[in-house]
């Protein structure tokens, strides 16, 4: 009897259209959610509370910098002075501003506009009205963006804690939600998007940090 091996390519394909309709799902959900969610999830005071605060700052880039010269810190001195460690403890500062850059660039691209400035209907900005500001634009939001791909960076390098990374970036967008700066389906977006750019991020930076790591251990002593 012959048995059958399902090639891996096969099972790429398949986790691919899986995600790809995963996504797909969430962006149509979240799309019809948002008149619900620009009338329910509303805390308009959401940043003079400790804890709204609190979770706005990791959609804030310098916030990873200094997560980043921490971890760098952290590490005993004869390990911190290798670029092995150096990559790696700047990884999630580097995710971070990867997702930022890519938040304004689609931003540019899709050019729709802050909910609470137009009582929560979709408008889009002219191409003739501000080109290259994204000033007043919201999709995807800036801050949950920035958020998710430190998250989804640290995620792999302490998986672990995880669910505490994701955590901390879903509630920075329920923030932005909450303060009606962003459509749910603003935030939704920028989550899909921060797990390819930090996929991508993590396999330049880690791999140059196992590169680095190997080298140092072959180097004679």
């Amino acid at each position: 009897m012959t048995e059958i091996v399902a090639r891996p390519g096969r099972r790429t394909t398949w986790r691919l259209v899986a995600v790809g309709l995963a996504v797909i799902i969430a962006l149509f959900a979240a799309t019809a959610l948002d008149p619900w969610a620009y009338r329910v999830l509303v805390l308009p005071d959401v940043y003079e509370r400790d804890w709204g605060r609190m979770l706005r700052i990791a959609g804030f880039l310098p916030t990873w910098a200094i997560v980043s010269a921490a971890l760098l810190l952290c590490a005993p001195p004869s390990v911190a002075r290798s670029k092995a460690a150096r990559w790696r403890a700047f990884s999630p500062l580097i995710a971070a501003t990867a997702g930022g850059l890519a938040a304004e660039v689609l931003k540019l691209l899709f050019r729709r506009e802050r909910p609470d400035a137009h009582a929560g209907a979709y408008v889009f900005r002219s191409w003739h009205d501000h080109p290259l500001s994204t000033s007043g634009l919201a999709l995807p939001s800036s801050h949950a963006l920035v958020a998710f791909t430190a998250a989804a960076m640290l995620a792999r390098m302490y998986p672990r804690a995880r669910w505490l990374w994701f955590g901390i970036a879903a509630g920075c967008a329920l923030t932005r939600v909450l303060a009606r700066a962003h459509f749910l389906s603003d935030v939704t977006l920028s989550a899909i998007v921060a797990w390819p750019v930090a996929s991508v991020i993590a396999y330049w930076t880690l791999r140059r940090t196992a590169t680095s790591e190997a080298r140092r251990a072959d180097s004679p002593d």
